[in-house]
């Protein structure tokens, strides 16, 4: 009979990032990513702010959880100004979005 018992592998994520970052290609795909990523971490932290599950905050907004849940994963979609204006209203929040000045490379001047 195989051995069913869970045997979790370690894993150094700060590590591979480290690692898997000398590598031009994956460090641009990785940048890129970046605000969409940071989209998502400003979701959680106001629905975990806000005590709020996926579901309260569907039927606060008209919506499903599963669509809530699509909208937190950051996944292929770009939700539009409007659900993220009644997703933020819904967790206690006011929407801003503004466009920040990129830092200049030191390299070129």
């Amino acid at each position: 009979m195989d051995n069913l018992t869970y045997k979790p592998v370690a894993h150094d994520h700060e590590k591979f990032l480290r690692e898997a970052k000398k590598d031009e290609a994956f460090r641009k795909e990785y940048e890129a990513l970046a605000p969409a990523y940071e989209l998502v971490r400003e979701l959680l932290r106001a629905r975990q702010d806000s005590r709020l599950t996926q579901e309260a905050i569907a039927r606060k907004i008209g919506t499903t959880k599963s669509a809530v849940s699509r909208l937190e994963s950051g996944g292929k979609h770009i939700p539009s100004i409007t659900t993220l204006r009644k997703y933020a209203d819904a967790v206690g929040c006011e929407l801003e979005i503004k466009l920040v000045p990129k830092k200049q490379d030191k390299s070129s001047t």
